[in-house]
Order: structure tokens, then sequence, then C-alpha cells
């Protein structure tokens, strides 16, 4: 009438129930053990590897006009308008002249050397989209590659305007 007991393990966290259930207290032992051997490996292993964020920055020395304005203000202001309207191709979200990034900085120096030099800033862009592509300018050119670009949100703001329309013209009717 008795029915025999079963010790059942008490759960340990991290382990389900039904789980330390199956395994017993053998099997628990062994779970906690493996638990501590894979904390300590991940400590070894961040100990090993403290710097990998300082070994990330670049110890090369700045390019000489990164961040340094051209004595000329003239030259400076067209330099300036010209780095706006480029975009980094590290950041991709950033102009030349508002990234830090190595390669920005590259950039900068490399569009103030020319214009210094007596370059157009059309030239410069134009040597800049022919290393680096369409894509490094703010401002891509309206051709047949691009024209998806310029016609798609016309096309939407039309789509737009025709259903505003159509609903408004059902409202006043049921109204």
């Amino acid at each position: 009438m008795n029915a025999p007991k079963t010790a059942h393990p008490e759960p340990v966290e991290g382990l389900p129930f039904s789980l330390a259930r199956q395994k017993g207290s053998a099997g628990l032992r062994q779970a906690q053990s493996k638990r501590r051997f894979f904390v300590s490996l991940c400590l070894c292993v961040s100990l090993l590897f403290p710097s990998t964020s300082l070994s990330a920055q670049s110890r090369l020395p700045e390019a000489e006009w990164a961040n340094r304005q051209l004595p000329d203000p003239q030259q400076e202001a067209e330099a300036k308008t010209l780095m706006e309207s480029l975009r980094c191709l590290v950041c991709q979200g950033q102009s030349i002249a508002d990234s830090d990034a190595d390669m920005a900085a590259d950039m900068r120096a490399m569009v103030r050397r020319r214009i210094a030099a007596g370059e157009e800033p059309e030239d410069i862009r134009n040597w800049l989209v022919e290393r680096y592509g369409r894509w490094v300018t703010y401002e891509p050119p309206f051709d047949a590659i691009t024209w998806p670009l310029w016609l798609i949100p016309l096309l939407l703001l039309a789509i737009g305007g025709w259903l505003a329309r159509s609903r408004f013209k059902r409202k006043s009717k049921e109204g």
C-alpha cells in the first residue's frame, strides 16, 4: 500500500528540472563541473586577450592635412564644401568631414592637398567617383543606373496622394 519514495534531486540553476530528474545527482554534478569549466575557460581567454580593442587602433602617423585647415580661407571653404558632399567609405552614414575613421582622414588630406595644388573640386569629385564608385558621393547623378533613386520617391508620393484623394472623396460622399 505504501508506494516507494524516490529521491528527486532539487533542480540546479541553469539546468531544467526534468533534465535534473533524468540525470540524477551524478548528472547534476557533471553539469555543474562543465559549467565551471566553461566559465573558467572564458575567463582565461578574456585575460589572454585584454587589449584587442587597443590593438585595432592604427599606429600609422596621421596624414598631414587630415585635421589641419588650409592657410587660404577660400581654398579651405572649397575643400570643406567638397568634403561634406563625400560619403565616408567606412562609416557609411557620415561625410568625410564628420568621420573619425582613418580612411576619411586620408581622404580629407587628399582633398586638401589637391585643392591647395589648384585642382577644381569637381575634378577631385570625379576622380573619387572613378576610384570608389558613385556611392562615395551624396549627390548621385541622374542616369540609366540611378534613375530609380530619383523617380521612385516621386512615384510613391503620387500613389500616396491618389490614395488620400480617393479616401477623402469616399468620406465626403458618406458624410
